[in-house]
């Protein structure tokens, strides 16, 4: 048959045959349809097959929207109440004396010097007699863990009831930051912790002296040590276990003890001389009184040693204001610097090391920043150490699995970290660290000294 004939045939036929082309539309939704159909089959099939999956409970509820005002008032009041019946099942202070009352009738001897002890039989008698609230302390497991050297198999009466005044402070400290947890999420954003903390300021006894305008100051230098150390990657938010689990939260409370000695007050970040320390600090470094550092004015903190190559980085890298830092930029750089050992500080150090954002520093990134220290030596008149010296100095004390490249892992396994980054960026703590044998012979001598007079 001719081509133009069956040409003639297929024009003339209604397009409407098994042969007609779909269109996408049609395609997608014969697709779905057969997806729908197997999928069906499927589940329909397992669900004969195995009953069980008809009885798995709901695990997942959404959080109410913004607009959805109803459901989250229901769900603020729920969680209200759920932490009211969770506080009501802490022992009070009736309870406890109570209890310490129980376990010195129970003591059993003899004495260790003035230790009383008590053996696990009559552990198990209190326990009965203490009451519901406080079964949770008296199980076996408890017993082991406080269960040392007794010859005689007892434990430390004044331990065990030390252990129950933790564990229900605890919990009465877990209660209370949840009453600011606003999400019900587990955890704290810096706003919640800034109300937390500027309700807890009256029930402090040392910060009676603060006066109210310096109150978000001194708040807003409280909150930083907590996120700048729990909140790494810089979320804005803290687990409230996290916050539970450091000790800062041990400092801060701390400052309910009116007979807090003075020196515990310069080491404590959260004290009064603490804060104004470091807010004292930072106006003294402000000359032009705008309430912002520039580079210039920053250069000053400390021994004024540290080097104009590592403040560009700082700058760089951290947040600014038309090329100023506010308060809370600075209290992270004063942070870091007054807590090398740590690890969050080498963190925030190691950022700035590293220059190429490679992860790791090489020896370029070193003789990056020690050429500065030898510049600076010169200007103060003093040779120059060799950065071939240093460098391998540096590579020996830090001992990176890589031989040619420093990790902020590796600077943290060395327990070097603050050494290392020292003499980087300080010259005075690398002339510190250079002449540190001469130093040590200065201090002993100064010793014998003071021990012949």
């Amino acid at each position: 048959m001719d081509w133009k004939e069956i040409l003639r045939r297929r024009i003339a036929t209604p397009n409407n045959g098994p042969n007609k082309k779909k269109s996408e539309q049609e395609l997608k939704d014969e697709e779905m349809d057969l997806f729908t159909k197997y999928y069906s089959e499927w589940k329909g099939g397992r669900k004969n097959t195995n009953e069980f999956y008809k009885t798995i409970p709901r695990f997942y509820y959404r959080l109410p929207a913004e607009d959805e005002v109803l459901l989250q008032k229901l769900r603020e009041e729920s969680r209200a109440v759920f932490l009211q019946r969770k506080s009501r099942e802490l022992l009070d202070n009736e309870e406890l004396q109570n209890l310490w009352f129980l376990l010195d009738k129970h003591q059993t001897p003899p004495m260790i010097g003035e230790e009383a002890m008590i053996n696990y039989e009559n552990f198990l008698k209190v326990g009965e007699k203490a009451g519901p609230k406080c079964k949770q302390f008296f199980a076996a497991k408890v017993f082991a863990k406080l269960l040392h050297t007794d010859s005689y198999g007892r434990i430390s009466i004044m331990q065990f009831f030390n252990y129950v005044m933790r564990k229900v402070w605890l919990h009465q400290t877990r209660i209370g930051l949840s009453l600011y947890d606003v999400a019900g999420q587990g955890y704290l954003r810096e706003s919640d912790l800034e109300n937390y903390i500027l309700e807890l300021i009256p029930t402090l006894p040392q910060l009676d002296g603060l006066e109210k305008s310096f109150y978000s100051f001194y708040v807003c230098t409280a909150v930083r040590k907590f996120f700048f150390f729990l909140d790494p990657l810089r979320t804005g938010k803290i687990k409230i276990q996290d916050i539970l689990a450091c000790s800062f939260l041990d400092d801060l409370l701390e400052l309910r003890d009116e007979e807090l000695s003075k020196e515990s007050q310069e080491t404590n970040w959260f004290s009064a001389p603490s804060a104004l320390r470091v807010y004292g600090q930072y106006l003294n470094l402000d000359k032009d009184h705008n309430g912002m550092l520039s580079k210039e004015e920053l250069s000053r903190y400390g021994t004024a040693t540290m080097t104009n190559v590592f403040l560009d980085r700082v700058f760089q890298e951290c947040l600014t204001y038309d090329g100023e830092m506010d308060y809370k930029t600075y209290l992270d750089f004063v942070l870091a610097l007054e807590n090398r050992k740590e690890p969050a500080a080498l963190q925030y150090i190691f950022k700035l090391l590293d220059i190429e954002n490679k992860g790791y520093l090489n020896v370029f990134s070193l003789n990056y920043f020690f050429r500065a220290i030898q510049e600076l030596m010169k200007i103060h008149g003093q040779d120059p150490v060799s950065f071939q010296d240093v460098k391998d100095e540096i590579f020996d004390m830090v001992k990176p699995k890589d031989p040619l490249k420093i990790s902020l892992q590796d600077l943290i396994n060395s327990n070097q970290g603050d050494t290392v980054t020292t003499i980087l960026i300080d010259l005075n703590g690398f002339w510190t660290y250079e002449n540190r044998e001469a130093l040590v012979a200065n201090d002993n001598e100064n010793s014998a000294d003071l021990d012949d007079t």
